[in-house]
């Protein structure tokens, strides 16, 4: 895997909007490292991000700092990692395409994912609010191409259960607070290779959906704590995959008005912005990363 870096004079700007559209706090300025993909203590006290293949906490506040944990056991990571409901708990994606669970705290990391399938990776996004399952992006070769389809597998370890079959990736699941949906974005209801938009369908793969239904490429849709609102990530029309150094937009959906999305957020960013659920716990706030070139 290619390390993604910072260009000249580019920042990871770690950010705190609140959703009645006061100006954004600026929680972190990093020039030398990829800063992505922030999730929210259950406290509200911290947010866990990723950078250098590690992971780390930083206050939310204004003016903070990186403060490393200690995970062991483990390779390096990706930017995929979710808390677990306990508040004691966080679910890790790692560059050897498993998942595994680690104290938030620091210390050894336990691998739940199997390895009957060598050639798939697992790319994780959800955990369910009782913490017994987690969903994730099970990536896998097919005839010279790849699939990336959606399963669930218990955080306790055991079988995987695969939720769609197709051959047009979906990416993102994530389950909403109450536990009757997955949240994702797919490429299965276009035939313009790279145009995802949002769906959603049942935990058990039923009753899909499309959410979305614009010229834009739509990514990573977060529900509030409080499953009132879905917070995802708007890209350029035309756009393939989630790249990036691109204009994006960080669209709110209040109430399941998806015809209306509002543009909360305007900014260059793309891969590592919201990656995983950012959402505060008051569900009036979530974080977000930037990464503008030069001052703004």
């Amino acid at each position: 895997m290619v390390e993604r870096r910072l260009e000249a004079s580019q920042v990871s700007s770690v950010r705190i909007a609140s959703i009645d559209g006061r100006p954004p706090v600026d929680v972190l300025r990093v020039p030398d490292m990829v800063v992505e993909a922030p999730n929210w203590t259950s406290d509200g006290r911290w947010l866990i991000v990723n950078a250098a293949g590690r992971l780390w906490r930083v206050a939310a506040e204004a003016d903070a700092e990186l403060e490393p944990i200690d995970v062991q056991g483990i390779p390096d990571l990706n930017n995929d990692h979710v808390l677990a409901p306990d508040g004691e708990h966080i679910y890790l994606s790692a560059n050897d395409g498993h998942i595994y669970q680690a104290p938030l705290s620091g210390g050894r990391a336990r691998r739940i994912t199997n390895t009957d399938r060598p050639e798939r990776m697992h790319y994780l996004h959800g955990v369910s609010a009782d913490g017994a399952l987690l969903c994730y992006i099970g990536l896998e070769p097919s005839n010279g191409d790849s699939t990336a389809n959606v399963f669930m597998i218990p955080t306790a370890g055991g079988a995987d259960r695969q939720l769609t079959d197709s051959k047009k990736p979906s990416d993102g699941c994530e389950f909403t607070p109450d536990g009757y949906w997955i949240l994702f974005n797919t490429e299965m209801f276009s035939r313009t290779p790279g145009h995802a938009q949002i769906a959603r369908m049942r935990t058990d793969g039923s009753d899909l959906q499309q959410r979305t239904f614009d010229e834009r490429v739509n990514w990573f849709p977060h529900a509030s704590p409080d499953g009132s609102m879905i917070i995802y990530l708007s890209y350029p029309p035309g756009t393939a995959g989630h790249p990036p150094n691109l204009p994006v937009q960080l669209r709110l959906v209040r109430d399941e008005d998806w015809a209306n999305p509002e543009v909360l957020i305007s900014i260059f960013g793309g891969q590592g912005t919201i990656n995983v659920n950012s959402w505060a716990p008051d569900s009036q706030r979530f974080a977000y990363v930037a990464y503008p070139v030069g001052d703004p």
